[in-house]
């Protein structure tokens, strides 16, 4: 039912031979003009938007004008657009190739233009570019060339980075004929009424526009195994369906009233396309009766309508006056249901094009999706969303993107009210007919995590070692590894929007520690991580280099750094209990380096301490000069070689040639070590004055949980307010405001007082209450893990939720959005 794609402006003309053809219409007989108008049937056809049959006609009308080269490309012409609105792509793209050869293009561009469209239907995408930039070129100002360009260097990127929702052909409803524009029968989501042109409808003739049957309405069911039973004639006493066209439908809220379109098509008589409304008494449906709108009648063509939850909003496509363009979407509001519709308001360049804008949906009555044919898209017929503002402005549109969009047409879609899936229109690879419903379904984020485990000296698989999961969510969890040191967490133990711990322990060897995380992460994933396991040493550790000045012990700031790791390793190893040895060169008496390398050690605990390791897993030694070290590898220094095996004891060091390498020794013998005591130490129980405590789910993260209204599409989020844990409401355009009663909460509990307000406060907090306008200076407010300081609100009164945020104090806390997708707020 190619009605549904709306009339269509006759693209050229030729008002060159119109004149001539006049000229020898004034000359010559009735006959002789007749034989001199091989294509005036063809036209009549054309511009009754019976293309099918116009096709047919240019054909033959082709023939007969072979030395006229102006009516040749005026036919080719004619041609393109049948057969671009007849969905014949491959047709169109060789006819608008001869224009562009012939030099049709030099007095219609548009033609660069349609010609492009064909070929990015048609997956030439280099050659399509060319052409749009072909066309911007030749028409600066029409910015459909370059936005064109751009978009067509997208689509390979999207296609290889598709989007989360999975589409398939729901075969076992769609015919060989145009199946499209679903709409859901019930509260249940297992039936569906749709539109279709197959055998069987109600009308016998055929569409001259598609060459197929007049359309109906049709139903069919799915059953609890998934099955869909054959469909069937919405209703076959000719109520709703007619001998004319009928179909995008869509029911109300209640599922007790259907809205539809119907295009009369009766015979030698004007007429348009309507919207109509039927409401059902049981299991029957009522009489049809014309949806009553201000400034549409019998000859307007409007359709595909889609109501509001209370029914007092519609929107529909129409080709009537005042628009953009082609079709646009239109929206009529009406005071009950009971009085009709007030005059359409055209929605508006942001959502209209000079293309098509069709099949309005409106989800959740903030969110409208359609298809357009004039914003940049993939081909043909693109789906498109946008959502509404506090001030009931729409956005810019967003493309679905593949694969909701293909290089084909894509249209009709639907929604299940609580759920990521429901249905579409396309006619893209893989369908059955013309046109196939296909579904779709936003998959739930499934994720694993697996890996191995080595031991790092041997690169042995690490068997029974305990692995164990923590998450930001709560959720702890443990398995252990295999005899091939495997180990897996299943897709019901990782959850979106959480970030894990992975702690792996054995005895004998240092825990080890990664992290992952699934915040953000919006595709299912499996997750790999391995790990390797280092062996407990018998034998002390020599921490990186730490120097000291000469006889002294202060540890300085700059070789503190050299101790993180071995802080790292006591924070995730809790039950060690370790010995710092600090050892010196031969160079002066053993008293004195005795004394000097114990208070060295010392001060390397007190750090340690000061870093918040229990006192009583550190045990300080000062070997002095006692201990020469044993070289376990090649060590240079100074650039001086020092052998693997070799004692650095005096007798050593006195062989050495030179001054220089003997100092280089000695370095080498001053060191800091640690050597692990025991393994079983039980962590204390700490007592800490605890003054201010602000908690944070996954406190290393930028992003926080948000809610959307289903009346309001307002995105509802998090926030701590002068330590307190609220809640906000985002409106893009709002200055940052707080009702009454939020403030007075606020008051009560003290995180305000008089202090924080602008002005005179006996005048702002009379009568036991807060004057509204009144501004509050916060001292701060954290969402996520970012902080703002020194923050003004004003009091509203008037105000429907606690606390409302706009950009611009977003903005102030960073770079943020909002992923509707994960219902996660992310601040950069």
């Amino acid at each position: 039912m190619k009605l549904e794609r709306g009339t269509k402006r006759q693209l050229l003309s030729n008002m060159a031979h119109k004149t001539i053809l006049l000229f020898f219409l004034i000359m010559m007989s009735g006959i002789v003009m007749a034989q001199r108008s091989p294509t005036k049937s063809a036209d009549d056809a054309f511009s009754k938007q019976q293309y099918s049959e116009a096709i047919d006609k240019y054909k033959k009308a082709y023939t007969k004008v072979k030395k006229n080269k102006e009516e040749k490309n005026r036919i080719t012409a004619q041609l393109a657009v049948c057969y671009r609105m007849t969905g014949n792509y491959k047709r169109a793209e060789i006819s608008y190739k001869r224009l562009i050869a012939n030099g049709w293009d030099k007095k219609q561009p548009e033609i660069l233009l349609y010609y492009a469209e064909m070929l990015k239907i048609n997956k030439k995408y280099d050659k399509a570019i060319e052409q749009y930039n072909a066309y911007a070129l030749r028409a600066p100002n029409d910015p459909r060339g370059k936005e064109g360009a751009e978009i067509t260097k997208l689509i390979p990127e999207w296609i290889e980075n598709p989007s989360k929702y999975e589409v398939t052909d729901v075969k076992n409803i769609n015919s060989r004929e145009s199946d499209f524009a679903p709409a859901f029968m019930n509260d249940n989501y297992n039936e569906l009424v749709f539109t279709s042109s197959r055998d069987g409808s109600t009308g016998k003739e055929v569409d001259k526009w598609t060459d197929q049957n007049f359309s109906d309405l049709w139903t069919a069911k799915i059953d609890r195994k998934g099955e869909w039973s054959t469909p069937t004639l919405f209703d076959k006493s000719e109520t709703i369906n007619t001998k004319a066209n009928e179909g995008s439908a869509q029911l109300n809220s209640k599922f007790n009233t259907i809205y539809f379109t119907r295009c009369p098509n009766t015979q030698n008589q004007e007429s348009g396309c309507q919207i109509f409304m039927s409401r059902r008494t049981g299991r029957n449906w009522g009489k049809p009766e014309i949806v009553d709108i201000k400034g549409v009648d019998t000859l307007s063509t409007v359709g595909q309508p889609s109501v509001s939850e209370n029914e007092l909003i519609i929107y529909f496509s129409s080709d009537r006056k005042g628009g953009q363009g082609g079709r646009d979407i239109w929206v009529a509001l009406r005071d009950s249901k009971s009085k009709p519709f007030s005059r359409p308001l055209n929605l508006g360049p942001v959502i209209n094009t000079s293309g098509d804008e069709m099949f309005p949906y409106l989800r959740n009555d903030t969110t409208l999706y359609f298809a357009s044919d004039g914003h940049p898209g993939m081909g043909g017929l693109d789906i498109f969303v946008s959502t509404i503002d506090t001030s009931g402005n729409w956005g810019k549109p967003k493309n679905m993107k593949y694969p909701i969009n293909s290089n084909m047409d894509d249209f009709g879609i639907i929604f299940h009210s609580e759920e990521e899936n429901g249905y579409l229109s396309s006619n893209r690879k893989g369908t059955r007919g013309k046109e196939d419903i296909w579904y779709f379904i936003e998959p739930p984020l499934e994720f694993t995590l697996s890996g191995t485990v080595k031991d790092e000296r041997t690169l042995m698989f690490v068997e029974d070692a305990n692995v164990r999961l923590v998450g930001s969510n709560g959720i702890s969890v443990s398995t252990r590894t295999n005899e091939n040191g495997f180990y897996t967490f299943g897709k019901s133990q990782l959850e979106p929007n959480t970030t894990f711990d992975i702690i792996i322990s054995k005895p004998n060897y240092f825990n080890s520690k990664g992290t992952i995380t699934t915040a953000g992460v919006e595709f299912s994933k499996d997750f790999e991580k391995d790990f390797m396991l280092q062996p407990i040493p018998e034998e002390p550790v020599v921490l990186p280099e730490i120097l000291y000045d000469l006889a002294k012990w202060n540890l300085k700031p700059q070789y503190q750094d050299s101790l993180q790791g071995l802080i790292q390793t006591l924070r995730d190893n809790p039950n060690l209990v370790i010995e710092i040895a600090s050892h010196t060169d031969t160079r002066d008496t053993e008293e004195r380096n005795d004394i000097l390398s114990q208070k060295r050690a010392q001060s390397v605990v007190d750090y340690l301490i000061m870093r918040g390791i229990e006192p009583n897993r550190l045990v300080a030694k000062g070997y002095g000069e006692h201990v020469p070290r044993v070289l376990k590898k090649d060590i240079v220094r100074d650039g001086f070689l020092f052998k693997k095996g070799t004692v650095l004891d005096d007798d050593f060091i006195n062989s050495l040639p030179s001054t220089a390498e003997k100092e280089a020794a000695h370095q080498l013998n001053r060191r800091t070590e640690f050597r692990v005591l025991r393994k079983d130490y039980v962590p204390q129980a700490t007592n800490i004055d605890i003054k201010n405590v602000n908690i944070l789910l996954n406190p290393e993260d930028n992003t926080v949980r948000f809610t959307t209204e289903p009346k309001t599409g307002i995105y509802i989020s998090t926030c701590i307010i002068n330590g307190y844990n609220e809640e906000f409401a985002y409106d893009k355009g709002s200055e940052p405001m707080i009702s009454l009663d939020k403030a007075l909460d606020l008051l009560k509990w003290g995180a305000i007082s008089k202090e924080n307000f602008e002005g005179d406060p006996e005048k702002i907090l009379a009568n036991n209450t807060i004057a509204d306008r009144a501004i509050i200076n916060f001292k701060e407010i954290t969402i996520a893990n970012k902080t703002v300081k020194d923050v003004k609100i004003r009091v509203n009164y008037k105000l429907r939720y606690g606390l409302v945020f706009g950009d611009s104090l977003m903005k102030r806390f960073g770079k943020y959005s909002y992923n509707t997708k994960t219902k996660t707020l992310t601040i950069n």
